[in-house]
């Protein structure tokens, strides 16, 4: 069975707008050029679709680090410098094309000890320094198991296109892995970083499914 495809409500406002010029262009007649123009709003209640994940309804057990939005691995390795937190940390990269679900997921299970936005600049979210200097979002959580405190931090970074970061959590909330945190409008780029222990089981030009494609695993 295929599964359930939703919109999300951020769709509605930005299809209203790209509708306009339809209108305007049915209102004076010209309706073929009507027809063209509304592809536009039709193709972004597209960009909004919200499908059902796996883990919507199955527990991912407490070692895996899920990617957090569907796109490409632009790295994975050593913590970027300028780009990681202070510390010793790993981390993933993502790329989000405007082909891409734009819905984002928790990479892991936890209590949010930080949200944190930073206006920014636009650059094309593929490009190193769209992680140091464009709007972002950043989000911590931490996690105990068998007594021992876990962190994972991840980014929403808006790109070229992309000029909105929607963040849906907030600091004293608890998700769990794959849960839906928000979005960012028309392509963009998430950034993981965990720390050492965690064996990381993508490289640079992976594709990722948000709340399936496994990044890491706690050793």
């Amino acid at each position: 069975m295929n599964p359930r495809v939703t919109i999300d409500r951020e769709a509605w406002p930005a299809a209203a707008v790209g509708a306009v010029p339809a209108v305007v262009a049915a209102l004076g007649g010209r309706r073929r050029t009507a027809l063209v123009l509304a592809a536009l709003p039709v193709g972004i209640v597209a960009f909004f679709r919200d499908p059902e994940r796996r883990i919507d309804a199955v527990p991912v057990e407490d070692d895996l680090v899920l990617a957090p939005a569907d796109g490409k691995v632009m790295h994975a390795g050593p913590g970027q410098d300028g780009v990681a937190p202070p510390g010793d940390w790993q981390q993933v990269s993502i790329f989000l094309s405007v082909f891409d679900v734009h819905i984002n997921r928790t990479p892991y299970s936890g209590t949010v000890t930080d949200v944190s936005y930073r206006p920014g600049r636009w650059h094309a979210a593929y490009k190193f320094e769209s992680a140091t200097e464009n709007e972002r979002s950043d989000i911590t959580l931490v996690h105990s198991v068998n007594g021992v405190d876990r962190t994972v931090v991840f980014r929403q970074i808006v790109g070229l296109v992309a000029r909105r970061v929607v963040t849906r959590i907030k600091a004293g909330d608890r998700v769990r892995s794959g849960d839906r945190i928000g979005l960012m409008k028309f392509g963009s780029r998430m950034d993981v970083f965990v720390p050492p222990e965690v064996e990381l089981t993508v490289q640079a030009g992976d594709r990722t499914v948000a709340g399936e494609t496994v990044l890491g695993r706690w050793r």
